[in-house]
């Protein structure tokens, strides 16, 4: 798998996750929140695709 992100991009996801007073450097809560959002996204796009693809195979 590859993860290929600008640096600009890199530095926005941590400004969003960091959290200095971590023992691991991040905040572990917002993280949670940010990939879960992104899969609720995710599910969202799959969903219309197949409903898409259904309607498509209907015809």
């Amino acid at each position: 798998m590859s993860l290929n992100i600008s640096e600009k991009e890199y530095q926005e996801i941590l400004e969003q996750i960091k959290d200095d007073d971590s023992p691991v450097g991040i905040d572990a809560g917002k993280t949670h929140v940010l990939i879960l959002q992104k899969l609720l996204r995710i599910e969202r796009r799959l969903e219309a695709l197949e409903m898409r693809f259904f309607e498509e195979e209907e015809e």
